[in-house]
């Protein structure tokens, strides 16, 4: 018989026995199914109590008003920083690169090279060098490393950079080592540090050689004088920006060139960037002079300067050779006696700066104007005491006592006669005088190319006081510089023209051009045939009269002395000037030499302290040019004549 199951009737498991397996996967399924249901729950009422309470992710709780703000400020700094972003980029862009570049742009002057100044025969007297003044970077150097081909370290710093330093530019290592390192009582490094100046191109190039990071260098241009101290006064000395004296001075616009630079990058060590920009504006050097100076020349006249000054105790002394033809000075030496008895230049130039009462000298000017104006001649006959009395009282004596005799206007010049003088003066209106005397350059600047230049004294004939009149005769009561007293003579030894005195030949510009020196007009002073005549009375005064002393072998001269008074220590008419001026040769004048010493205390007669240096200068100068010697005798007037 079928037993019937109802609904709830299970089947049990018998105890003991084991569950069917698909009545466990069946359970495991309800409990995912479950568990799944709870969660769906669970995030649904998570859901609603976010909608209600409003809530923020993460489980901030924020109320809607707060998240507007918050995203507002957020889309407000995601704004501005858009916007800076777009303003560096593209506004300032451009801008700020510039500035960059700047930071590693470094500009370097490149000195102009002065002019050289040279000698006629091309010995320079001035010239320009290259050099360094080299520097150190204390921050680059303390940085600096030196690695061998493995990468290890071989020497460092600013120590190892004095060792590689030192013997190449003569210093101690520990005083260069304790130079390029930084001071404990700084606080910054100190970036400019000289360590050393006047470096010459093949040191730089070694120090360069060593490749050390944070030494650097700056050109510099020097002036150099490979002539030493010869014509030192006339050449002068440039500073570091332009000329101070002589020649480096008034010709300093032409001397001076103009400066060039070069800007480059450079990286934080100091090297030049090879992908960076380089740019060179060249410098443009200075024009070249070329003097009129014979170095030869004027070495031996300061020499000869310089002993005549110690033997006859002088405080200073001049001498000029000036070319007849040309007016070239040839030579120009200004010698002054040191307190240690030597003697040495003064940085001024006497021969144009300084005046004194020509003396004797100027009496050629008073026979020329006597010949041309037709006054007298050569011949003219004087009859000439030691001491002469004129129409307004002033008496006039001469340098020796002589008893009267009988002169011819030649005798008077040849004797270097005072009283002489005044009576041929007499002869000449007041105005005359002056005229003659401004005619020959007295009071007037010669143009020469020398700063300072003094016009000398000619006072206008109404201030001349009774004595005056007759002193400028013979050269008293009137200054001239010593350049203007010897173009005086070379006025006569010219046949009567007169030229401009000059320094500068010529000119050679950057390109290499020369140019010669245009020379001034020449003016007429008096005439060929009065020149000739008080040129050949001058032959007297070396022949038979006051300056034989000036005579030069195998060689016509002619010449004048001369003595004046000058004022001494004391202010007052204590002290001498002691001259002597001529020409040789003198059938074909070439060379005018004039000897000026000043204060002289063995004598005061220009023959005797002054002729003898004319001499010596003269025959050396005549033998230096291969200017052949006289081949004619002399043709004189006479001296005297017959009662």
């Amino acid at each position: 018989m079928r037993v019937r199951r109802t609904d709830d009737a299970r089947p049990r498991a018998v105890e003991g026995t084991s569950r069917p397996a698909g009545s466990s996967a069946a359970q495991s399924r309800q409990r995912l199914l479950e568990k799944a249901q709870a969660d769906r729950e669970r995030e649904r009422r998570r859901q609603e109590r976010a909608k209600k309470r409003n809530a923020g992710p993460i489980g901030f709780q924020f109320s809607r008003k707060r998240i507007i703000a918050i995203s507002g400020v957020f889309l407000l700094i995601t704004t501005l920083f858009a916007a800076r972003l777009a303003q560096v980029q593209i506004v300032q862009g451009s801008e700020l690169a510039a500035k960059a570049k700047a930071l590693r742009t470094t500009t370097e002057v490149l000195p102009a090279s002065r002019g050289d100044i040279t000698d006629r025969n091309g010995q320079a007297l001035a010239k320009s060098v290259t050099r360094y003044k080299v520097y150190g970077d204390q921050k680059l150097l303390d940085a600096w490393k030196v690695k061998d081909k493995n990468g290890d370290v071989i020497g460092e710093g600013p120590a190892y950079a004095a060792e590689l330093l030192a013997p190449v530019i003569n210093v101690d290592e520990d005083e260069l080592a304790q130079l390029l390192t930084k001071s404990p009582e700084r606080e910054k490094f100190n970036q400019y540090v000289v360590i050393a100046k006047d470096v010459p191109s093949e040191t730089w190039d070694a120090i360069k050689e060593l490749r050390i990071t944070g030494i650097f260098k700056e050109t510099l241009s020097k002036r150099v004088y490979p002539s030493g101290d010869t014509a030192k006064n006339i050449i002068g000395i440039a500073g570091t920006e332009k000329g101070l004296s002589g020649l480096e001075y008034s010709l300093d616009d032409l001397l001076q060139g103009k400066d060039g630079k070069t800007t480059f990058e450079r990286s934080l060590d100091g090297y030049i960037l090879p992908s960076g920009e380089v740019t060179t504006q060249e410098a443009v050097s200075g024009t070249d002079i070329t003097t009129s100076l014979d170095t030869d020349i004027q070495w031996h006249a300061e020499a000869a300067l310089d002993d005549r000054i110690k033997k006859v105790g002088a405080s200073a002394g001049t001498v000029i050779v000036q070319d007849i033809k040309t007016c070239e000075i040839l030579a120009l030496a200004d010698r002054s006696t040191t307190q240690d008895g030597n003697t040495a230049t003064t940085g001024r130039i006497g021969a144009v700066q300084d005046v004194f009462e020509p003396g004797s000298t100027a009496k050629i000017i008073t026979m020329a104007a006597a010949i041309e104006t037709g006054k007298a001649t050569p011949l003219s006959k004087f009859t000439v005491p030691y001491r002469y009395t004129t129409s307004n009282g002033e008496v006039f004596q001469d340098s020796h006592m002589h008893p009267t005799q009988p002169m011819t206007l030649t005798g008077i010049l040849s004797d270097s006669s005072n009283t002489g003088t005044v009576q041929v003066g007499e002869l000449l209106p007041k105005q005359v005088r002056y005229d003659y005397l401004k005619k020959f350059g007295f009071g007037e600047k010669t143009g020469i190319e020398l700063g300072g230049e003094s016009r000398g004294i000619l006072h206008p004939v109404e201030d001349w006081d009774g004595r005056t009149q007759y002193g400028v005769l013979f050269g008293q009561g009137v200054a001239a510089n010593a350049l203007q007293a010897t173009n005086a003579f070379a006025v006569i030894a010219n046949e009567g023209q007169m030229c401009q005195p000059h320094l500068v030949k010529g000119t050679t510009d950057t390109n290499g051009v020369y140019t010669e020196s245009q020379k001034s007009d020449t003016k007429t002073v008096v005439s060929k045939n009065t020149a000739d005549k008080v040129l050949k009375m001058m032959e007297s005064v070396v022949v038979e009269g006051s300056g034989k002393t000036g005579a030069v072998k195998g060689y016509r001269v002619a010449g004048k002395t001369g003595t004046a008074q000058a004022a001494g220590a004391d202010g007052k008419l204590s002290s001498f000037v002691a001259s002597f001026i001529g020409v040789a040769p003198v059938e074909d004048p070439q060379l005018v030499v004039s000897v000026i010493i000043r204060d002289p205390q063995a004598s005061i007669y220009g023959g005797e302290v002054s002729a003898p240096v004319f001499a010596d200068v003269m025959s050396y100068s005549l033998q230096r040019l291969n200017i052949e010697p006289s081949t004619s005798k002399p043709d004189l007037f006479p001296s005297s004549w017959e009662k």
